[in-house]
């Protein structure tokens, strides 16, 4: 059976889903999906913490699904711009990971993950799986990826 570990970009994925469908991500679906066949190794969600009760909740939802929830604060800047931003997270979990695993399941279209599309491919020699939604996921980690997977209807709640 392949090891598979997964990484979920929590915002990205809530802002492309919500921006391209209006609607949101069925990380159900998703999960039966990346995991059918497979061992899960390890199963990440990076999601940034505004401590309200909806959230909670949805992070309660996560774990029952069998994500380990990472949490950074949200940061409000005086200027009004907002901070909160996982990529070196997901960048030094993935690489810890690939090791143990056979596939890399990267759910995020930002394009700053293409590198490490390439490292995990290249020195790892693992599969990147990457899911996202077509016309907001950059061109780049697409060609990064061994595959991509859009996320579409079926992916959808």
């Amino acid at each position: 059976m392949e090891k598979v570990a997964i990484f979920v970009d929590v915002q990205n994925v809530y802002y492309t889903v919500r921006d391209a469908y209006q609607r949101h991500f069925d990380y159900n679906a998703f999960w039966a999906e990346a995991t059918a066949g497979r061992e899960v190794i390890r199963a990440i969600a990076y999601a940034i913490d505004r401590g309200d009760r909806k959230q909670r909740e949805f992070q309660a939802i996560l774990r029952a699904i069998g994500f380990e929830v990472k949490l950074k604060p949200f940061i409000q800047r005086s200027d009004g711009s907002a901070k909160g931003d996982w990529d070196v997270g997901i960048t030094l979990d993935a690489i810890e990971y690939a090791e143990q695993a056979d596939i890399i399941v990267l759910v995020s279209g930002d394009g700053d993950f293409d590198l490490l599309a390439d490292k995990i491919r290249e020195v790892h020699g693992k599969r990147v799986e990457v899911y996202g939604v077509p016309q907001l996921t950059a061109a780049s980690i697409k060609r990064a990826a061994t595959e991509f997977k859009p996320i579409g209807e079926e992916l959808l709640l």
